[in-house]
């Protein structure tokens, strides 16, 4: 399991509509605050001050094709134009189990990425992937795509 701390940070938070919205860096617009939008903009924090990757790789919930469904993904780390890492948020309450990480292994099978992560914000873990093997990893990758 990964060890996260996530970083202190001042999320823009504003009431319109009896909704709170929170302005995601990223995608560079205002989101519905929902439990997993909190999960989410926490990571992002995370692997953008912590891990240090730029926030110009970084693919916030996209819509891609799983076979014949059109799912979107949460957060996907692009290395030189080929996605890397793809994470997994769900809210603080949803467990970590087979089911969320079958989930992002069916992503995978549009994406085809090396890294997978799955968080509820409270446990995070992280998995190699090689020739369908996964190995559980302590750490995330640093960025270094030179």
């Amino acid at each position: 399991m990964l060890q996260i701390n996530f970083p202190g940070y001042n999320f823009r938070i504003k009431q319109e509509q009896n909704k709170q919205l929170i302005f995601d860096e990223v995608r560079r617009i205002w989101v519905t605050l929902t439990p997993e939008e909190w999960v989410r903009q926490n990571f992002l924090q995370y692997l953008i001050q912590v891990k240090q990757y730029p926030s110009s790789v970084i693919s916030v919930e996209k819509i891609i094709k799983v076979g014949e469904l059109k799912k979107r993904y949460d957060i996907v780390v692009y290395n030189k134009d080929k996605p890397w890492i793809i994470v997994e948020c769900k809210e603080s309450n949803t467990p970590i189990n087979a089911a969320v990480i079958e989930q992002v292994l069916r992503y995978n099978l549009a994406l085809s990425i090396k890294y997978f992560i799955v968080t509820n914000g409270n446990q995070s873990f992280a998995y190699e992937v090689s020739k369908n093997l996964f190995k559980e990893l302590d750490d995330l990758p640093e960025y270094n795509f030179n």
